[in-house]
Parts: structure tokens; C-alpha cells; sequence
């Protein structure tokens, strides 16, 4: 049964204890928190206890690139005492995936930290944006990066509607490579239109129920910008419940 989850970059400028957000999560009803970044100034250890005294499982973190490359053991060590065992590259500027030659060279070199993250038994994940789509040669930059890894896919639904694509037929593609999906809402008129979920273009429903048929383990709330961070923790949690 797929779970919910919130990515805590959604609650960022909140001005609070990470314990006292861990206790919002909670209460509000999911599963499991996503960390993106850092802990809050916690340790790992103190992260574990924190998310085990409040009954909350924890999802596969983003973790920037470069500290994963800089220091895979340190991150593994970091990552599996706080309960996980994957971390996601959460970003890479349009310039990867510009051109063919240019994807390509991502994909090696998300394929290269997959291995050394393999030989530690830890799982390497890609969240995309909306520029991995960019068009050339009849196929995209993210079609090209996806061929040249085996890296996992944590498709973000809303950016991927933002890059004209369909989130259902693309979660149903790599559904084998999939076991978290990025349940963002977009208002894809505007630039960066980032909306409440259930207020913008995406088809929710339809993502989540395509989620559920590949048998994916992680919906997580995601919104880059809310107007009011605590109350999005309720609102996302109440929406996730419903589909």
C-alpha cells in the first residue's frame, strides 16, 4: 500500500524547533517525512529517535550531489542511522540535459555515484524538474539521462506537467524504477506557478492512481512555495488522504 509523506523544503521558512515540525507531520496524519537538505540541526542519531518517538518512517533524503560524491560513506552512515537506505540527487541545472552529449555525460555521472552508493547497498535516486525536458533530436534530455542510468526515478508529477509531458503515461514508463513520486501541483500558465494541491492542472487523482498500479511506496507533498507553510502541512496531508 503506497504511503504519504511530506518533503520538508515545503516548511523551510517555518521558524521552528525541528522537533516541533516533526510533531505538526505527525498530527496532521502521515506516514513519513522526506528531509531535504538537513536535519534541522539535529543529528542523525537524534533524528531517528525523533521520527521513532512520533511513529513517523522517513523517505529516501535529498542529498546534493556533490556530497555525495565527496563523501559517499559519510552520507551512508549519515542516511541509514537516521532509517533510510537511498538518497536523491534533488537537482541539476538545465545545462546537464541541454543536448544529447550534454544528458549523456549526466547520466554517466549519476550512473558512476549509483555504483559506489550500490557497493554500500544504498539506493540512488533523480527528482526532476521541468528543463530535464528540454527537445532535440526527436527525444529529450530526460528520455536521454533515463536510457544512460539505472539510477531510480522520483518523478515530481507538477514539473513534469510543467515540461509538457504527461505525468500518468511517464510514471506508468519507468514504473519499475519508481518508488517515490513527487505529488506537486502546478499552474502551468505561468512561470514557477506553484499552487495549493488540488488548485492547479494537475490530475492528482490520475497520478496517484498510476502511482498505486506500480506499485510505488512513497506520495510525497511537495509545494516550493506556500503562502502559509503550517497550514500546507494540514492541507497536503487531508488531500493525500482523500485519493
Amino acid at each position: 500500500m503506497v504511503r504519504t509523506a511530506i518533503n520538508l523544503y515545503s516548511v523551510r521558512e517555518l521558524d521552528l524547533p525541528m522537533e516541533e515540525i516533526l510533531d505538526r507531520v505527525a498530527a496532521a496524519g502521515y506516514d513519513g517525512v522526506q528531509f531535504s537538505g538537513d536535519n534541522g540541526g539535529l543529528s542523525p542519531a537524534e533524528t531517528a529517535d525523533a521520527l521513532a518517538e512520533r511513529d513517523l518512517d522517513v523517505v529516501p533524503a535529498h542529498v546534493d550531489i556533490d556530497a555525495m560524491e565527496d563523501d559517499p560513506e559519510g552520507v551512508v552512515d549519515d542516511q541509514t542511522t537516521i532509517g533510510t537506505d537511498g538518497g536523491v540527487v534533488p537537482w541539476l541545472g538545465p545545462d546537464h540535459f541541454e543536448t544529447r552529449e550534454a544528458a549523456e555525460a549526466t547520466a554517466e555521472r549519476v550512473e558512476a555515484l549509483r555504483e559506489t552508493l550500490a557497493d554500500h547497498d544504498f539506493g540512488l535516486h533523480y527528482h526532476n524538474h521541468a528543463h530535464e525536458f528540454v527537445e532535440f533530436d526527436d527525444t529529450n534530455g530526460f528520455e536521454v539521462f533515463a536510457e544512460g542510468t539505472a539510477a531510480l526515478l522520483e518523478p515530481d508529477v507538477g514539473w513534469i506537467q510543467t515540461g509538457g509531458h504527461d505525468p500518468v503515461e511517464l510514471l506508468h514508463r519507468y514504473g519499475d524504477r519508481i518508488e517515490v513520486v513527487h505529488m506537486k501541483d502546478m499552474d502551468t500558465s505561468v512561470e514557477h506557478g506553484f499552487v495549493e494541491i488540488g488548485e492547479g492542472d494537475v490530475d492528482m487523482q490520475a497520478c496517484a492512481d498510476a502511482a498505486r498500479e506500480i506499485d510505488a511506496e512513497w506520495l510525497v507533498y511537495e509545494h516550493d512555495e506556500p503562502d502559509d507553510p503550517a497550514a500546507s502541512i494540514d492541507t497536503g496531508a487531508a488531500f493525500l488522504a482523500d485519493l
